[in-house]
């Protein structure tokens, strides 16, 4: 796993993990590991409940939580809808956002180059099974 070493007040800081609580496992299994390449590292939790943690590739990972009975069905509120993304690193968001529509998921913004205050970037989002948006961030 990376380690950052880029702040000072809390070393070793980077992210290590988004967690999703899922709305439809078996879409969300698809997505992140067939569509995305994400391997799973472990997987916990009571057969009721299970939970995965997926590496990214970059050692970062996504947490997948299977819903349960009191899960949101997809389109329902959410109490974590305050969540507005997940960026996942990439070194071609074309590319990228081109495979993930071939698997059928909807682009919500077609790849585009930003300036965010200096840091050169291309960026393209599309939205995963259950309602969450992800983006490919690629930095030039």
């Amino acid at each position: 796993m990376p380690v950052g070493s880029k702040n000072s007040l809390v070393p070793g800081c980077g992210t290590h993990h988004v967690a999703v609580q899922t709305r439809d496992w078996n879409a969300s299994l698809r997505l992140y590991q067939e569509v995305l390449g994400m391997q799973p590292v472990a997987e916990f939790g009571p057969a009721e409940r299970r939970i995965m943690l997926l590496d990214a590739g970059d050692g970062s990972h996504i947490e997948l939580f299977q819903p349960t009975n009191d899960t949101p069905l997809p389109g329902g509120p959410s109490p974590n809808d305050p969540v507005t993304h997940i960026a996942l690193a990439t070194t071609d968001a074309r590319t990228a956002i081109e495979h993930v529509r071939s698997h059928g998921y909807e682009v919500t913004i077609e790849p585009k180059e930003v300036n965010l205050g200096g840091l050169e970037v291309t960026v393209a989002f599309f939205k995963g099974p259950c309602g969450e948006v992800i983006e490919f961030f690629q930095e030039h």
